[in-house]
């Protein structure tokens, strides 16, 4: 949406997650509540990060392959970081959801994996209704398609732009203070997720919210089946596979416009 590859996106949410971590376990805030607080201070980041990235690459229209590698840099940065800080041990936190599980006739569904999914549900649903209903969430969806007739609108594109990546790093600290609920995290693990998150935009269609979590779900379903039944080392070339097709048949994705 922006025409910012933030190959970094997943070394934030690992800071999200330890960021949780340690507010969890100095100060016993609840993970989730501990992302709400730290939620200005991964805005005011995200502001930066950009304003460097514009000041430094994208001014001079050196984005496509310098930009590139600032977000490269950032992602390892962050990565050796992590682990002159904390280690490479996996760092895991407490909450009353953790561990308890949702009975359902015979269905059993843990909490810690029923409480994240709807805090991402919220989340998805607060962000697209900003998208779509005030001011600058449509500016910020009109800045990728023609920034000059956004000025006539009196708005400012680089204004907008650094407001939006600001609130994707925002959101993405949010998220991992859910995967730290989800499962145990350990500073590497951010590279793992860099083609599914690429993999989810492309195949929901960029810019779309209802497409990315239809394509999810779609993506992990198939990972899911794969690995049960072929093994784990199979799903990621399914799941591939599974996105290759579906773009030679609908290059805009599924819900793409």
């Amino acid at each position: 949406m922006l025409d910012i590859v933030n190959i970094a996106h997943p070394a934030f949410i690992m800071l999200g997650s330890y960021v949780a971590y340690l507010l969890n376990s100095m100060y016993g805030i609840d993970p989730i509540v501990a992302s709400l607080i730290a939620l200005p201070a991964f805005f005011l980041l995200g502001a930066l990060v950009y304003q460097v990235y514009f000041v430094a690459f994208e001014r001079r229209g050196q984005e496509s392959l310098r930009g590139l590698a600032f977000f490269f840099g950032l992602l390892f940065i962050s990565e050796v970081g992590l682990i002159l800080a904390f280690g490479v041990d996996y760092r895991f936190v407490e909450a009353p959801y953790i561990g308890p599980s949702l009975h359902l006739g015979y269905l059993d569904f843990p909490l810690r994996m029923v409480i994240p999914c709807a805090v991402s549900l919220a989340l998805l649903g607060s962000l697209q209704f900003y998208l779509s209903r005030t001011f600058l969430g449509r500016a910020i969806a009109a800045v990728s398609q023609d920034p000059e007739a956004l000025r006539l609108m009196a708005a400012n594109p680089t204004r907008v732009k650094r407001v939006a990546f600001a609130l994707s790093i925002a959101t993405a600290s949010i998220a991992g203070a859910l995967l730290i609920v989800i499962q145990p995290v350990e500073p590497s693990m951010g590279r793992d997720y860099i083609g599914r998150v690429f993999a989810i935009c492309v195949l929901g269609g960029m810019g779309s919210f209802p497409g990315t979590l239809l394509a999810a779900v779609l993506l992990g379903m198939v990972e899911s089946i794969t690995s049960t039944f072929y093994g784990p080392s199979w799903s990621p070339a399914v799941a591939f596979g599974f996105l290759l097709l579906t773009l030679a048949f609908r290059p805009a994705g599924i819900l793409g416009r």
